[in-house]
């Protein structure tokens, strides 16, 4: 459990994703952990990896404060409705249901990426009235070209109503759901894979704290298993965000599509009895 605990941990940094969504598939697929108690030590390690992975990038300024705080709110209550339709769903044994949804999220999230990773590099500054109104522009030094970058974001809309949906299956699903964080920033508002990336972590430690209180209260947190996942989160984590900031934003899209592909298949197979 340590050792999934790094490999999530150095994967949800890299892609934005949370520890979460690589242990849970595992946990449950290869351990015969139930998934209520694997999404319980998910919501925690995923405040674990948003805590390791989010103080690198925050003071570096990778990670922008400001869009991620104005976009929290949507995913915190989206959280707690969504921990709350978990609880009902565990209540009536339908726990298959929940695989088969996660399958279906994850591989829904492959197009959108993908548009963006065919694209990125004719991406244009756009701009509109949300962009200095929420203050979605900003500037990082990109230690893997050697230079700084200046990006700015738009339809902060959009990027608000993506979240909402993100914070209902984060609580409904156990993930910190970094998968439609970044895509929210990365195709909804057009901001760069690393800033998407590393204000996704530093995001989701908040909501996952959001829907795991009502975990706690059903009593799906196990501390045994949570233990030793969130100790290895909490070091692959760190590690993850140093590899970042070196790696060119093409090649961790192209991680994000093959994590999202394989864990997806995955899940579904799981819900329909194959796996």
């Amino acid at each position: 459990m340590f050792a999934i605990g790094i490999a999530s941990g150095i994967v949800g940094a890299l892609t934005g994703l949370g520890g979460g969504i690589v242990s849970i598939p595992i946990l449950t697929l290869m351990l015969g952990v139930p998934i209520e108690y694997a999404a319980g030590a998910s919501l925690i390690s995923t405040i674990a990896t948003s805590s390791g992975a989010a103080s690198a990038y925050v003071k570096d300024k990778l990670a922008n404060i400001k869009i991620g705080m104005s976009l929290e709110i949507a995913t915190t209550l989206g959280a707690i409705a969504g921990a709350l339709i978990a609880a009902t769903i565990y209540a009536h044994h339908l726990q298959q249901d929940i695989f088969v949804l996660f399958g279906i999220v994850l591989l829904l999230i492959i197009y959108p990426t993908y548009k963006e990773y065919r694209k990125v590099k004719r991406r244009t500054m756009n701009r509109d009235w949300t962009t200095d109104f929420f203050q979605l522009q900003g500037s990082y030094f990109d230690k893997a070209s050697k230079r700084t970058v200046k990006y700015s974001g738009y339809r902060w809309w959009l990027g608000e109503a993506v979240m909402a949906f993100a914070g209902v299956i984060s609580g409904l699903l156990g993930v910190g759901s970094g998968a439609l964080k970044v895509v929210g920033m990365d195709w909804g508002m057009k901001l760069p894979i690393k800033v998407t990336t590393s204000t996704s972590n530093f995001m989701i430690g908040v909501t996952a704290a959001a829907g795991s209180a009502i975990y706690w209260a059903l009593g799906y947190i196990d501390p045994f298993v949570l233990g030793p996942i969130v100790i290895g989160i909490l070091a692959g984590s760190y590690l993850g965000s140093i590899i970042l900031q070196r790696t060119q934003g093409s090649s961790i899209r192209l991680v994000f599509l093959c994590a999202l592909a394989l864990l997806g298949v995955e899940m579904i197979l799981k819900g329909i009895g194959v796996a």
